[in-house]
């Protein structure tokens, strides 16, 4: 039995979406069912928000999910279909073919068309405030012992955008970043840990605000493949929460009942594509070694 595509109603059938591990829809991908003999009992196709959904029951007990794509490694799975003939596999996760396997050693550098760094302030307490810096370079050195491996990267403090100006003039005051007095944030490495499969956490410092501080990133690799001008790029997102207060930016206005206008906690949000060798493009000079 072959099922493409989304059912209409229904309460039975198998549902399940498929993810990249950015969490972007997997539009070509298959789920094939089969029975604890190795019989295929259901196959499916993915729509093109990454879900799937048959509509048909499926007799009670267990059964193997392989789900798979064109460029992505295979994923199998166990799955329980109740008395009900229904089964939720939730979301699956598939990594682009030979995505575990680590950057090859060497300098990698950040392509700023293609990488965001972002932040995150939370508002009046209800609500958040997006904002990213559009000028910024770095790179990655990658050791042949991996833990050893190095990230730098230096940020325009005067670039930040949050999409009203009014708002980004008193970020860039001595409020806030004082982009007078200090124009440039740094990060700089001193090595890597595992913390999973694909996940590391980057421990080095922050220089914010003429304040510099030990600040741990959350690393996970997303993969290596070519790009269409013939290099090599590799893929990373990165988060991390800095306190304000830590960098002497204690500004806060409080509104009615006690509550603060700006939250103390900020959330780092990084986004990256990095090009196999080659040069910083935008950003001061990197620190030399």
């Amino acid at each position: 039995m072959t099922t493409t595509g989304a059912g209409a109603g229904g309460g039975a059938g198998l549902r399940a979406r498929i993810r990249t591990r950015d969490g972007w829809a997997v539009q070509h991908a298959v789920l094939t069912v089969t029975d604890m003999t190795g019989a295929q009992v259901l196959r499916a196709q993915a729509t093109e928000d990454g879900s799937v959904r048959t509509d048909e029951p499926l007799p009670a007990g267990p059964y193997t999910v392989i789900a798979t794509a064109v460029g992505y490694a295979p994923v199998a799975s166990t799955a329980i279909v109740t008395a009900s003939g229904r089964a939720e596999l939730g979301t699956v996760v598939l990594a682009r073919q030979g995505g575990v396997e680590l950057p090859p050693p060497g300098v990698w550098t950040l392509d700023p068309v293609h990488s965001t760094v972002g932040a995150v302030a939370q508002h009046l307490g209800i609500s958040s405030v997006y904002g990213r810096f559009t000028e910024f370079g770095g790179r990655i050195e990658i050791a042949e012992t991996l833990e050893k491996s190095r990230v730098e990267a230096v940020i325009q403090a005067a670039s930040i955008d949050t999409g009203n100006g009014m708002r980004d003039g008193h970020l860039k005051s001595p409020d806030f970043l004082d982009v007078e007095q200090y124009p440039v944030l740094t990060y700089q490495s001193s090595h890597l840990s595992a913390a999973g499969a694909d996940r590391w956490t980057v421990h080095g410092e922050l220089s914010l605000h003429g304040v510099v501080r030990e600040v741990d990133l959350d690393l996970t690799y997303l993969g290596t493949g070519p790009d269409p001008w013939g290099g090599v790029r590799a893929a990373f997102r990165a988060t991390a929460e800095l306190r304000r207060e830590d960098f002497a930016m204690n500004y806060n206005q409080v509104v009615a009942a006690g509550i603060a206008a700006i939250g103390t906690t900020l959330r780092v949000e990084l986004a990256i594509q990095a090009v196999q060798g080659g040069q910083a493009v935008r950003g001061e000079e990197l620190p030399a070694g």
